[in-house]
């Protein structure tokens, strides 16, 4: 990269979800009572043959957390399963409000759906640890960064993330000295991506260095007596 430059990056395009994501979806209406149902209160609800909703719940027991199943879907209080499995946060939330609005359960609702397991895996000359990022969204040199910078030993030329899409993992290289990394579409990072920084050779320990000097000495004052050996002969 050339000094005191400005690099474009590419657009960051929302994350889209995958199986075994965990997400929270709150709903809020006017009158408490008719989002209740909707928000994971126990035992409390009952949905009439004309639709209606009544409820009395258990505030203390509620919950609005869910994990994307296997086969892509949530099980939703009241309105069942709702595959989810590649959509985006806010088309999940227009989905829900929409299944809301239309069966008449609540005529203005507000929804709220958040992320709550974005997390990066990072492995090799850069540190192994998981880093959770409860803000959303991180870039590759945010990550690497947070991870303790790449170690001496590492190749910035060699730094793959490791991503699942559509049920297939790929893997794509980056250089991290290149302008070339702002147009990667692994600049921002998703979701259980995994980054790995090839080393470019193993680092010695200081005995080990020292065993190497001990090693080369022995060997070239073997060269010089075999070299004084022959002249003598």
């Amino acid at each position: 990269m050339v000094p005191d430059t400005v690099y474009l990056a590419m657009e960051m395009l929302p994350l889209r979800l995958q199986k075994n994501d965990r997400i929270q979806i709150v709903v809020s209406a006017s009158s408490p009572e008719l989002a209740a149902p909707f928000n994971g209160g126990v035992g409390s609800y009952r949905v009439g043959d004309d639709g209606t909703v009544s409820t009395s719940v258990d505030r203390s027991s509620s919950t609005s957390n869910y994990v994307v199943d296997w086969d892509g879907t949530i099980d939703f209080p009241v309105l069942g399963k709702m595959q989810v499995e590649g959509l985006t946060l806010e088309e999940v939330r227009e989905m829900v409000r929409g299944l809301l609005i239309s069966k008449e359960y609540i005529n203005s609702p507000a929804v709220r759906v958040e992320l709550l397991n974005l997390k990066v895996t990072m492995m090799g000359a850069v540190g192994n640890q998981v880093l959770q990022v409860p803000e959303g969204r991180i870039t590759l040199l945010e990550a690497i960064t947070r991870s303790g910078g790449l170690q001496v030993n590492a190749d910035p030329q060699a730094v793959f993330v490791i991503r699942e899409e559509n049920g297939v993992r790929k893997k794509y290289v980056n250089d991290v000295e290149s302008k070339a990394v702002f147009d990667s579409p692994t600049f921002y990072l998703q979701q259980n991506d995994i980054v790995y920084v090839e080393p470019k050779t193993a680092v010695m320990t200081p005995r080990e260095q020292q065993t190497r000097q001990y090693i080369g000495f022995g060997m070239s004052m073997l060269s010089i007596a075999l070299t004084l050996f022959a002249l003598l002969k």
